[in-house]
């Protein structure tokens, strides 16, 4: 895209909107993203292998989930399984998106991949809930994309940068975690958020003993089959519902 299309793209509406609906989450996400680089670099990671894991993964809940396996020394093997665990909503996503993008040329959407992210597919969805494609689509995707990965990398890069010079009496942690859960409770829009979240926080307060904090893991995997369980019974309730209704009609 030349410079005249990106400034078109710009001053679309559609793109402003998607702006203008990411402005309230991109203080928590900016606060997160604070957080996560600092919290890289105070566990042992060298700055320019942060700088290079926050640019190119982009995945906030993914690396703040391996950031304490790492530092353990815990075993490949279990560093890639939960980032895959924790990533596994995005196979979700991905179907979803496919309703608006498919007819989009690769390169746009393993853009739309790489920028995806909760709060945007949140805002996208309750801006446009029918699955289908739609005038004004993308440059609300863009627009809201933008924001939020500036709202991530500029206080990640920060963080990252200045994390020798932040003293742990700041009391980052608990910032970051108060930031997460202002992102977490934006994110919890129906039924199957709500018990997918309650049983990810049982699931690891019960396995809090576990070593090399795999109770990450155990949350994470829970979390994903109490959520899926929670959306196939309500599709099933739903298509139940649906043909009672047509034998109800089909009586004389």
């Amino acid at each position: 895209m030349g410079l005249t299309g990106l400034a078109a793209r710009v001053r679309d509406p559609a793109f402003r909107a998607g702006v203008s609906d990411l402005i309230g989450p991109a203080v928590g996400v900016g606060a997160w993203g604070l957080v996560t680089g600092v919290a890289m670099v105070k566990s042992g990671m060298s700055v320019p292998l942060a700088l290079l894991m926050s640019l190119l993964v982009y995945a906030g809940s993914a690396q703040l989930s391996v950031i304490p396996l790492l530092a353990v020394g815990a075993p490949l093997w279990v560093v890639w399984l939960t980032a895959t665990c924790v990533n596994l909503r995005f196979v979700i996503f991905s179907t979803l998106w496919r309703g608006y993008f498919q007819a989009q040329p690769l390169r746009q959407r393993l853009a739309i991949g790489y920028f995806s992210g909760d709060v945007i597919f949140v805002a996208f969805m309750k801006r446009f809930p029918r699955v289908e494609p739609a005038p004004g689509q993308l440059p609300y995707f863009w627009g809201a994309a933008s924001l939020n990965w500036l709202a991530w990398q500029i206080p990640s890069v920060a963080g990252i940068l200045l994390a020798n010079a932040i003293p742990l009496s700041w009391g980052l942690g608990f910032a970051g975690v108060l930031a997460i859960l202002g992102v977490l409770l934006s994110l919890l829009v129906d039924r199957a958020t709500w018990v997918a979240t309650g049983v990810a926080a049982c699931a690891a307060v019960a396995a809090w003993a576990l070593p090399l904090k795999l109770n990450i893991l155990v949350a994470v995997v829970a979390a994903v089959a109490a959520g899926l369980a929670m959306e196939s019974a309500e599709r099933h309730a739903r298509q139940h519902a649906l043909r009672r209704r047509a034998a109800e009609r089909a009586e004389p």
